[in-house]
This record gives structure tokens, sequence and C-alpha cells, in this order.
């Protein structure tokens, strides 16, 4: 096990109607803030108006700036930074999911910042301020953004999406209550589930040794995950299984599971360069891009690989691995299929002549460059022609 230094400030409530409290429970941490929020469904289900009233019964201010859409561009961030600053708001308070929560950080994180906020995403300038804090009302569990330091934005005219990460990013309060998720159709749920899932392989998939803590604790929380997404595909107004699927969300990308060990992250990297230049969902594009980087990667360290099969995926353990590895990705197949999860390139509106050798280029320089070096990292490196070749084995 690798040295580690983990801070996790984040206040997380959950239960059913907690969200009504959020006046209450931000009147310590701000008087004034940016109420920031998706598309027309969080007035529609009167969410909206909830939030208000709860505001404005604790004397809590609020400016507000609705409009975030899946992979969540830079433009509106800069428009949230002005209004921020306009205002002089003392927090962010983030209604939503993924999307508007990392919208939500990057205006928290630019609002202080004297430079444009994409240069701190391209590595181009440093953080020199303290960003505001964030508070987050949950309403689609996937990303894990509600106790994650991880925000991720899309600068749609150069097609570029990068991340950017920093302790003090994490929400000081989220509120998750499950009957917010009642509504959301069975595809959010589905890639929600995915996103959370790829959130732990990057961790799981690893060449570190002596992990046995937080193996097991991420193989639990895997088959959680699968287990309580196959229930909501039967059954989506089923309560308990919203309220384990978020938990384990939280808890897949919060790096509870990550302490100590080398991660890869070379699946979302992949991914990334799909999702920026063909708009795709990420819980769909990873679908596709991780059993083809598994095919891929496995034989650099069949232990681990085998060890997934047989405590996650269920496969009876045999002397032949590589029987038991690929019975692995078939099952982990089989649920992307009972949850309605695209399979190929061309399920997700991709050609297959797309230039999927620029995509390798840039995923590799993007993650690479951070690194210092010439691949993505991960049980086996993958370099810029291992990434193009996983790319057209997706097209099969």
């Amino acid at each position: 096990m690798l040295n580690f230094n983990y801070c996790n400030p984040t206040r997380y409530v959950y239960g059913r109607g907690e969200y009504r409290n959020i006046g209450y429970l931000l009147q310590p941490i701000a008087h004034k803030v940016l109420l920031h929020y998706g598309g027309g469904s969080v007035k529609r289900s009167g969410l909206y108006d909830t939030v208000v009233q709860s505001l404005q019964a604790a004397g809590v201010e609020y400016v507000e700036l609705g409009g975030v859409k899946p992979n969540p561009s830079v433009e509106l961030v800069r428009q949230g930074i002005e209004l921020a600053r306009d205002a002089g708001v003392e927090a962010v308070l983030a209604v939503g999911g993924g999307s508007v929560i990392d919208s939500a950080k990057a205006i928290a994180l630019g609002t202080p910042h004297s430079g444009d906020i994409w240069k701190l995403y391209t590595r181009e300038e440093q953080q020199h301020a303290t960003p505001l804090p964030v508070a987050v009302i949950l309403t689609l569990p996937a990303a894990g953004s509600e106790n994650s330091p991880n925000t991720v934005l899309t600068h749609e005219q150069s097609q570029r999406k990068l991340g950017y990460g920093h302790d003090s990013l994490r929400p000081v309060l989220s509120i998750v209550s499950p009957e917010l998720f009642l509504t959301l159709p069975p595809e959010q749920m589905a890639y929600g589930a995915c996103d959370m899932l790829c959130h732990i392989f990057e961790r799981y998939f690893t060449n570190t040794t002596g992990t046995e803590l937080t193996d097991a604790l991420g193989e639990a929380t895997m088959r959680t995950i699968m287990q309580q997404a196959a229930i909501l595909r039967r059954n989506p107004q089923n309560e308990h299984a919203w309220g384990q699927l978020a938990l384990a969300g939280t808890i897949a990308h919060n790096n509870l599971l990550g302490l100590g060990r080398a991660q890869s992250w070379a699946c979302h990297g992949l991914e990334h360069e799909l999702s920026a230049a063909y708009d795709v969902p990420h819980g769909a594009g990873l679908a596709v891009i991780v059993p083809a980087y598994f095919e891929h990667v496995w034989r650099a360290n069949p232990g681990i690989f085998a060890q997934w099969a047989t405590n996650v995926m269920g496969v009876t353990p045999s002397r032949d691995t590589e029987g038991v590895v690929q019975e692995g990705i078939a099952r982990l197949r089989a649920w992307y299929r009972e949850l309605g999860l695209p399979q190929t390139m061309q399920e997700l509106g991709i050609p297959a002549e797309a230039d999927f050798g620029a995509m390798a280029r840039a995923a590799v320089s993007v993650y690479g460059s951070r690194l210092g070096t010439d691949h993505l990292p991960g049980v086996m490196p993958v370099n810029t022609a291992a990434a193009e070749s996983i790319y057209r084995a997706c097209c099969r």
C-alpha cells in the first residue's frame, strides 16, 4: 500500500425530505448564494419552489443561473462567475446531478480567480485563491461529484473536455433524498450506474499490492451498484434501491476506495474524447470503452482481473485464468445489455470511419502530459497506438 493523505470535509445529509432543510443548513455557510441548476425539470417537479422557500425562510438571499446541460460548458461557467462576482455571493448551491455540480464547482473555483477559468483546466494557470464553498442537493446519482474534489468542463469550440481536481472543491454540504430520483428515466439510471462502476475500476485495477481492505470495500461497492441497478431497471420506484445506489455512487468517487493505490483513469481519458467530439452521454461512452480496454490490458496483471471476476462477477475460480477473466468480461457486457446500455461505437452514433487516431493522440496527450508521460497509466501503459486499437475494437 502506498502513502496517502486523505481529507474529506463534506457534511453528507441523507434521507427523505432532507432537501427541505437546505436554508437552515446553509445559514452557517453563507448569507447569499448562487442557485445553479439545469433544465426545466427542477421547476416542473416543484423542487425549485421548495428550495427557494427554504432559502427565504432561513433568510438566505440568492441569485440564480440555470441552463446547465450534460457535458457542462465553459461558456455558461464564465457567465456564472460574472454573476457571482457582481452579486457578491458567498457560496454556490448546485441543485442537480454531476453536470450541474461540476459547473457549480467551476464557478466557485473561478469567482475568486483573477485569470480565465479554462486556463486552470489546461494547466496554463495555477489556482491561487480559495474557491467559494459549494453545497449540493443531488437529483441524479451518478458522477459522485457530491463528495468528490473533481470537476469536468467542456470547451465546445475546441472540442476539449478536461478535468480539474483539488480538495478545496469538495462540497461542504451534500443532501441526498432518494425520493427525488423516482422520476428519472431508465437510461439516466443506467448511465449513472455505469459511471459509478468505472470510478471504482479506475482505482481497483492496479499493480499496487497490499491493498486487501480497499480491495474488499471496492468489491462490495461494485456488487451493490450492479445489484441495485438491476433492481431499479425492473422497478424504478424502489426508493430503498435508489438510496443504496446513491450512497454507492458517492463512495465510488470520494476516493476512499483509492487510498494507497496507484490509479488509472485511462477509461475516463478515452471516453472524454468521445463525449467532447460527439456529445455522447458519459456513462454510455464508458459502457462501450471499458470492455474493450479490459480485453486489451488484462494480461498485464491477470491476478487482479481474475480476483474481480470471481469476487464481483461471480465466476467460479479455476486454474484457467484466461477463461475466468473472459467470463467476467462477458458477464459485465451482459449487465450493460440488461441495463439497455450501448455496446459499440455505432450504437453511440459514432461511425467506424471516425478519426480514432486523432482522438487517441488527444487522450494520451491530455492525460499523459499531466503525469509527464507519453501514455495513459494503469496496469499496462496505453500509448497512442494502443488507445487507437481500443477505440477500433469498439466498432465490432
